[in-house]
């Protein structure tokens, strides 16, 4: 179980780290290679649409046959995809460029079930400490990605190529990893007894939550981070200030997965997820207040620290609302749905960075970080 751990983590890191190269750099790309601001995070969006899709042919495709088999292949794709994506900017095509970052996440897809994996081979008692660990491993991406955007987007004569050629080493090492996990594969067993239909498993009250809770904590992190590089372009900060707010973010996002798990199981899952959404409301507040690079710092490191509370605090909770066999199906669900609303998020980030600026767009996620504080509320009154 431990070594399991070990390498789904490693791996989580080497994923986290692709998509916040991605992150940091995408935006810009974007808005140099199409000429127009509006389509500046569609590159990103683009990744988060297919790693959308991806999430439920994914599970089905691992309930077949297995984890392991199941991240070689999502491997494969991202390989592929940094493979186009550099020649897309090598060549200053926007197309090729998009179907590279497409192609990325899909690989995404497969990976965002690194963590149900360790939930998986762990035991009910160290299940929440399983999770916290494999996400743990993205601290290696809050330093290694950001920085590699930044040191390596002059390796190529255009600008950024150097960056995305990059991703070929971390996909392959992401490959190699893939082929020494120790999974057992249990589809026969899955598929004896399918469990309850998932509109039942669907209609429970701690399902319910738990799915809000990460839409809307995945889905305020995104809106807010894709357009932090276009926000702190818009105030002259230089690029190496934004690789630097981006590293701090995803160390926020990472880093307390190394104690998580325990707060969780010291204090409970939903005042861990309430402390989540309240980081979330001090980033805006923060993002709102000024627009300096500390201001950036400390409210994107909030941020980070928010989506962590209220992401691991969700998975959590969901592994809780269904059997072994009913898991494909579950968790399938919860992924596409989440990630649908990343998506959207994506879609609309630079659009509405562009139109109506940095501060509304802060405050117009303050609805939502009201509906799950009172959903949260609600769960743990009953």
């Amino acid at each position: 179980m431990k070594r399991n751990v070990i390498l789904l983590s490693l791996s989580q890191g080497l994923m986290i780290t692709g998509s916040s190269l991605v992150l940091a750099s995408s935006p810009l790309v974007g808005k140099a290679l199409s000429g127009y601001k509006s389509l500046s995070t569609l590159p990103f969006a683009l990744l988060f649409l297919t790693q959308m899709t991806t999430t439920v042919p994914a599970s089905m495709f691992m309930g077949r046959v297995g984890r392991r088999l199941g991240f070689m292949n999502g491997a494969m794709f991202g390989l592929a995809g940094a493979a186009v994506a550099t020649g897309g900017v090598y060549s200053g095509s926007f197309v090729i460029f998009c179907i590279g970052t497409t192609l990325i996440g899909v690989f995404n897809g497969f990976g965002q079930y690194y963590r149900f994996a360790a939930a998986d081979v762990a035991s009910q008692e160290f299940r929440s400490r399983a999770i916290s660990y494999v996400l743990a491993g993205g601290v290696i991406a809050a330093f290694a990605g950001p920085n590699l955007a930044n040191w390596s987007r002059r390796f190529l004569p255009a600008e950024f190529a150097g960056s995305y050629a990059s991703l070929i080493l971390i996909y392959l090492l992401s490959f190699a990893i893939a082929t020494l996990l120790k999974i057992p594969h249990t589809a026969a067993a899955s598929h004896s007894e399918n469990g309850r239909p998932l509109s039942v498993i669907a209609r429970q009250q701690a399902y319910i939550v738990a799915v809000a809770s990460a839409m809307v904590g995945y889905g305020v992190m995104n809106f807010i981070m894709i357009a932090t590089p276009l926000a702190m372009q818009f105030y002259a900060h230089p690029f190496s200030d934004t690789a630097f707010v981006i590293q701090w973010h995803v160390f926020g996002m990472y880093a307390p997965s190394f104690f998580t798990g325990h707060l969780i199981r010291r204090f409970g899952v939903a005042n861990i997820m309430l402390t989540g959404i309240v980081l979330l409301g001090l980033c805006v507040g923060v993002n709102v207040a000024g627009s300096t690079v500390m201001h950036f710092w400390v409210s994107l490191f909030s941020l980070g620290l928010g989506w962590n509370f209220l992401f691991i605090g969700a998975t959590t909770l969901l592994t809780e609302t269904y059997s072994f066999n009913e898991k494909a199906k579950a968790q399938a669900l919860n992924d596409f749905i989440v990630f649908g609303t990343v998506t959207l998020t994506s879609f609309s980030s630079g659009a509405v960075q562009h139109t109506l600026g940095w501060e509304t767009l802060n405050l117009g996620v303050i609805p939502f970080l009201v509906f799950i504080i009172i959903a949260n509320l609600w769960l743990r009154r009953r």
